[in-house]
């Protein structure tokens, strides 16, 4: 097998069990929240967002540090610290006496989940430019697919109750930990590496190379508007679905296997043809209106089954990711991939901030108000912006694809 052979499935593995960790809590939180905070539903809503706030935040401290070290001492032995990271964190989390301890766990998993920045980075160093948002897509893919396996995984362990799925996803992190030091090449040759530079390990300093174009600014506000929409799901579909159908833990993680199902088969299917066909910018155009349309339609859907008809129609919103990190990548040389990566995954943390307070918050007082869309209709119009910038700005300025 060749190098980039090698690299490339140790790193997608990396990926798809970083998600699967983040997946398959998501079924189980709201009784985990519940059962060691000694709160109701709506109350255990407004926790997770802070919880998840806590995890963006150290992830979003922690991307273009974990971005830059991959520039300047290699790919590998960050990919490999950050794996094992992540198995002694959910090791930690499963024996989590109080909801305290498992704040201090998600701060972890934040730091752990940085993974992304160098994983992309991994791709970009054995892909030329323009075939990059092809492969970007297979990180699409992975993510997909972890959000089948854990939120499934994590459905049904939980009739061991709401530990186990947090043993299992220790497990997985410390075999792909031990797999990647024996098997993982090293993508990044010496005379691309840099020196590390505290300026350039922030948010700011990573995406600064990318103004030199005057290309990046209207990519990067469209991409975060949809950062902040897409996280509608990860924030408040365990809630919205229990208040909205009465769907159990079970019932939450198949329904999320199968937004996961969709995802992947998108990414592995479809991103290759529709890009080579339609363009990067083109395809994000249409991944953006697939997303709005589903959030909108969310808000008014009385019954589970119509939940599973709309995640077929979001399936394109996949089509996002890979066309706009290949857009950006085509931005940035080959010493800097690492930090771009890097301040990717930042500026999501920064949504993943923001947009957990801003939709629990919209989802309890929507339930409140009889209103249980409310989090996908604010979800809707911030995809609606993104897709706005998209059309108006990037088709005209960035440069054929």
């Amino acid at each position: 097998m060749n190098f980039a052979n090698r690299a490339v499935p140790i790193v997608l593995a990396a990926v798809l069990i970083d998600t699967i960790g983040f997946g398959i809590v998501i079924p189980i939180l709201p009784q985990l929240i519940t059962d060691l905070g000694k709160v109701d539903l709506d109350q255990a809503t407004r926790i997770s967002g802070y919880l998840l706030g806590v995890y963006a935040l150290t992830q979003f401290f922690a991307g273009p540090i974990i971005g830059n070290l991959s520039d300047r001492y290699g790919r590998r032995p960050v990919l490999i610290a950050s794996m094992l990271t992540f198995a002694a964190d959910y090791a930690l989390m499963a024996f989590a006496p109080t909801l305290a301890w498992l704040f201090l766990g998600r701060a972890i998993a934040g730091v752990a989940g940085a993974i992304y920045g160098p994983a992309s980075a991994v791709l970009a160093d054995v892909t030329p430019p323009e075939g990059r948002a092809k492969v970007f897509g297979y990180i699409g893919a992975a993510f997909g697919l972890g959000f089948i396996i854990g939120p499934a995984i994590g459905g049904v362990l939980s009739g061991l109750g709401p530990r186990a799925p947090f043993m299992a996803a220790a497990a997985l992190g410390l075999v792909n930990g031990v797999t990647m030091i024996f098997l993982m090449p090293e993508s990044l040759s010496a005379e691309n590496r840099r020196p590390f530079d505290w300026r350039s390990a922030n948010v700011v300093g990573a995406f600064r190379p990318l103004f030199k174009s005057g290309e990046a600014g209207p990519l990067l506000l469209a991409w975060f508007f949809w950062l902040l929409a897409s996280n509608v799901y990860p924030a408040t579909w365990s809630f919205w679905s229990a208040a909205r159908f009465g769907w159990d833990p079970a019932a939450i993680g198949w329904s999320l296997a199968f937004v996961g199902l969709v995802m992947a088969s998108v990414q592995m299917f479809l991103t290759g043809p529709i890009i080579t066909r339609l363009g990067e910018r083109r395809s994000a155009v249409v991944g953006l209106a697939s997303g709005m349309g589903a959030f909108l339609a969310y808000t008014v859907i009385t019954a589970g089954w119509q939940a599973y008809a709309i995640f077929l129609i979001s399936g394109l919103s996949a089509l996002v990711f890979p066309a706009m990190n290949g857009l950006l990548s085509r931005l940035a040389d080959a010493s800097h991939q690492g930090a771009l990566q890097g301040g990717i995954g930042s500026m999501g943390s920064v949504a993943a901030i923001i947009a957990p307070l801003l939709l629990t918050q919209a989802l309890a007082n929507g339930v409140e108000a009889g209103f249980p869309g409310a989090a996908f209709l604010l979800a809707g119009i911030l995809a609606a912006l993104a897709l706005l910038i998209v059309v108006w700005k990037v088709l005209g300025r960035v440069q054929p694809d």
